[in-house]
């Protein structure tokens, strides 16, 4: 029986199907609108580094045909083959994404869905409507994404900019279009039915009276053509973000023909570029007057070329392919501030760095609990509200030291935390516990539950320490100093209880004291009077932080 999974719901393929060969299909449909629906094969930051990876009706397959397009069938508006075991590891991540071909919106679609099928059988669907969008002209549907295993992940996160924004967001850049010639047809490949017992018959249909079914909302013609090679620049080399692309024919002439005259750009002393002695590569750095750390005042053509490298003086402030008449600090700017751009991963919560944490609430369908004053930007409609813990919830809180002074946040739009710069780190509970000090807790899923819990001991004030339980589905962003270790818990694990920062529910937790009249006789002693001991089954952990209070 297919799993009904709602926006932000995830789960490991292995828990739907132990098959790795799958059929991905998508029905999306309003009266009047056509839509485009691709795949995106993204790197480890989630990026479209290779352009090949970028599945669509003008590509329909990945180099080692991991990846197919099928074209619609079976009910389906388009559907796609996954072979999980041969996407090469360079991939981990793909995004299925519907685009609207033309105007409209998102909020005029009616009931669709995306679906996993495997050996024949549905295992997972994520069904949505247009109630849920509003402007959006591009949606990300479903992420198959690699953490230690293969996930899927339910996302339903619109994009106002339609194809433009997908394209932007996944770090490539939209060229200008050109007349479309047709390319569906002769792109689809014929292929042999999955590796499961029962695939789906639709599995059995001839690709090249499928494929044609999506091309028209594109605008491109049903006969195939004889050139596909042009049919490519709209998403090929342009497509990655601060592309290695121009590679212009300019380039080598400084290296490999130094005597000829292609230096019209040299805004100064262009005698110097030919000098003898130029043959030699390091001959026109050297023979400059040297006003920039090139040695020559239009280094523009040496950053164009990759496979040639850059002389050892370039500073780092110089980007790579920048044409040779574009100002330094324009093209300095830009690759300054590349590394800090905002993270979208059409994840719920999305580290933006060691320190920062976004958090889209329009994922989820429940709100967020953050510490007070955590809030250093957000976007969209968001609504902030105080979250009062009630009288019983202060007095415990007070009592317990466990208080936390939390706001509510709700709406449609992107939210961004940090205190103190703290390291943050998201920890996904599904049906699970955990336990975490109340000042080591940034935020929550609302949907957790969370109280206060007694870790019973002597010879400590009070008698107990306290600590936060929190359980359920959702994520909770711990907070540490520095970099935390993860240790398992084993009879002879001791810990500083200033230094624990969270631990598994599971675990027993023992006080232990070593108070010594002796030793605390004199002053300036060191020694720790009281540690936590941890106890439990294997699979049970502590989280300490390299910090004591």
């Amino acid at each position: 029986m297919a799993r009904e999974f709602q926006r932000g719901h995830k789960a490991k393929i292995s828990d739907l199907t132990p098959g790795t060969d799958l059929y991905v299909g998508v029905q999306i449909a309003a009266p009047g609108l056509t839509f485009d629906i691709s795949c995106f094969g993204l790197d480890a930051n989630e990026q479209l580094s290779d352009d090949r990876y970028f599945i669509f009706f003008n590509q329909p397959k990945s180099p080692e045909e991991s990846i197919q397009l099928l074209g619609a069938q079976s009910g389906d508006t388009e559907s796609f083959r996954v072979t999980l075991d041969r996407i090469p590891a360079a991939i981990q991540k793909l995004s299925f994404t519907a685009t609207l071909d033309g105007s409209g919106q998102m909020s005029q679609i009616g009931p669709g869905y995306i679906r996993i099928v495997a050996g024949g059988e549905e295992v997972v669907r994520y069904a949505f409507t247009g109630s849920e969008f509003t402007t959006e002209r591009a949606v990300m549907l479903g992420d198959f994404y690699l953490k230690d295993v293969w996930r899927f992940a339910a996302v339903g996160q619109g994009f106002d900019g339609g194809l433009d924004a997908l394209l932007k967001n996944f770090g490539g850049e939209v060229a200008e279009e050109e007349a479309p010639p047709a390319a569906a047809p002769a792109a689809a490949p014929g292929f042999a039915p999955p590796a499961q017992a029962a695939a789906p018959p639709s599995f059995g249909a001839p690709p090249a009276t499928q494929a044609p079914q999506p091309a028209p909302s594109f605008g491109a013609p049903p006969a195939p053509t004889p050139s596909p090679a042009p049919q490519q620049p709209m998403h090929a080399a342009p497509t990655i973000a601060a592309p290695l692309a121009p590679q212009t024919p300019q380039a080598p002439s400084p290296y490999g023909q130094p005597h000829q005259p292609q230096q019209p750009h040299q805004p100064q002393q262009p005698q110097f570029g030919q000098v003898p002695g130029q043959g030699a590569p390091p001959a026109p750095p050297f023979g400059q007057q040297a006003p920039a750390p090139y040695g020559q005042p239009a280094p523009a053509p040496y950053g164009q070329q990759p496979p040639l490298g850059m002389p050892p003086g370039v500073p780092q402030g110089m980007p790579q392919g920048v044409p040779q008449g574009a100002p330094a600090t324009g093209a300095g700017l830009q690759a300054a501030l590349q590394p800090y751009k905002e993270t979208a991963t059409g994840q719920r919560w999305t580290p933006q760095n060691q320190q920062l944490m976004r958090v889209d609430l329009t994922m989820g369908g429940s709100g967020v609990l953050a510490r007070q004053g955590s809030m250093v930007m957000y976007q969209g409609k968001v609504d902030f509200g105080y979250k009062s813990a009630g009288f019983v919830g202060r007095a415990v809180g007070n009592a317990t030291g466990q208080e936390m002074q939390l706001m509510r946040c709700t709406g449609r739009g992107q939210v961004f935390l940090a205190e103190e710069g703290s390291h943050l780190h998201p920890i996904e509970l599904q049906g699970d516990a955990i336990c975490v000090s109340a000042e080591s807790v940034l935020a929550f899923d609302e949907s957790l539950q969370y109280e206060v819990r007694r870790v019973e001991g002597h010879g400590i004030p009070g008698g107990a320490l306290f600590t936060m339980q929190f359980q359920g589905t959702g994520t909770v962003i711990v907070k540490t100093h520095g970099t935390p270790v993860v240790l398992p818990v084993t009879p002879t694990t001791f810990a500083d209880c200033n230094a624990v920062v969270a631990w598994s529910a599971a675990s027993q937790v023992i006080v232990s004291s070593q108070v010594r009249l002796r030793r605390n006789a004199y002053p300036g002693h060191s020694g720790e009077t009281v540690n936590l001991q941890f106890r439990g089954a294997p699979g049970n952990f502590i989280v300490v932080q390299p910090y004591e209070v």
